[in-house]
């Protein structure tokens, strides 16, 4: 029994190094939130078994959880990235798909029709406001800088305030409203399902997401010219994982030592 007790913990000093190795290769990745791995102990024993008696076959995996604490603040003094200081999640749209995506990485860009768009071309979604600029429907849209204004002018850049407000410049010197950055709230975020690229989507476990203006309660504001760095602790992961290896260590070692046990009482019986 000692060989499966410890092969468990094997396996499970493994997969904590998995998730450390995977923390570390992403203390760079703009967005990126770190993971935790939890244990549960496993025990052998039946209702008719002595509670004095019970004695433990190993440990399992019990989840491995998303930290979504905020991560450092870079400056990039690019209009266009954005970084969101409360709880809040960017959206997204493919447009191909139609599929939709909530991120942390406000690393943003126009294509050539004036949609503002990640690297992997969805579309950044905004809440559509009237002319005093005012939120006139918390259903999101595509966030869309005409080339040309009503005047025939052209396109000259994008600004955005605290409040999420995208305002067109155009070289007559006039401004348009986009609308508001859409931020997106979830009742478990822990419940995110993390597809890569630093994109997550809804599940039944995090929720549907609800969406208001930056402001707005827990969501926090926008901070244009600004990235969100990973909320990696390099110093942490390697503290943790110098325990993972020796966890792994002393698993290895109990193995041995159950087999040089073993052997020995083969040879007593020979």
């Amino acid at each position: 029994m000692s060989f499966y007790t410890s092969l468990n913990g094997l396996k499970n000093a493994q997969t904590e190094l998995s998730v450390i190795a995977n923390n570390l290769a992403n203390a760079e990745t703009t967005g990126f939130k770190k993971s935790r791995i939890n244990f549960a102990d496993i025990v052998s024993s039946s209702s008719s078994t002595n509670p004095k008696l019970v004695k433990g076959i190993g440990s399992t995996v019990q989840s491995i959880d998303q930290n979504f604490s905020l991560g450092p603040i870079q400056q990039t003094g690019s209009s266009l990235d954005m970084a969101v200081n409360g709880e809040g999640f960017f959206t997204k749209v493919n447009p191909i798909t139609g599929k939709t995506f909530y991120t942390r990485n406000g690393n943003f860009s126009l294509d050539g029709a004036g949609f503002v768009t990640d690297v992997q071309g969805s579309r950044l979604q905004v809440l559509p406001v009237d002319a005093a600029g005012n939120v006139t429907s918390l259903t999101p849209v595509d966030a869309q800088a005409p080339v040309t204004n009503a005047a025939g002018s052209d396109f000259v850049g994008i600004t955005v305030k605290v409040d999420g407000s995208m305002m067109a410049s155009y070289a007559d010197g006039s401004v348009n409203s986009i609308g508001k950055v859409a931020l997106a709230g979830f009742v478990s975020q822990g419940g995110l399902l993390q597809i890569g690229g630093q994109d997550w989507q809804a599940t039944g476990i995090s929720g549907p997401a609800s969406y208001d203006q930056p402001g707005a309660e827990r969501f926090g504001n926008i901070l244009s010219g600004s990235l969100e760095q990973s909320n990696v602790d390099i110093a942490e992961e390697m503290v943790g994982l110098i325990t993972a290896q020796r966890y792994f260590q002393a698993n290895a070692k109990a193995i041995d030592t159950a087999t040089q046990l073993s052997q020995t009482i083969v040879n007593l019986r020979t």
